[in-house]
């Protein structure tokens, strides 16, 4: 599975990509958020509020239910503002 981190979540990661299997147990966009804020503490921490951060599962933005798979991208942005 690869993993990108945009924005400012780039740093709270460390990295702005990686690839990791898909750990046990771990079926969607929420489970995934659980095993990579055990992985990445600072990342953690950002989303720990539910709604700063945005996901999309394959170019296609989800919610935290939604299921992922070890084929998946999954990418995680902060929320877009502009004007």
């Amino acid at each position: 599975m690869k993993i990108m981190y945009f924005a400012w979540l780039r740093q709270k990661a460390g990295t702005s990509s990686e690839t990791i299997e898909l750990p046990p147990g771990v079926g969607d966009v929420g489970g995934l958020l659980d095993f990579l804020a055990a992985r990445h503490p600072a990342f953690g921490e950002a989303v720990a509020s539910q709604g700063i951060v945005r996901c999309a599962v394959n170019q296609r933005h989800v919610q935290r239910d939604h299921p992922v798979g070890p084929d998946d991208e999954v990418a995680f942005f902060p929320p877009v503002t502009g004007g």
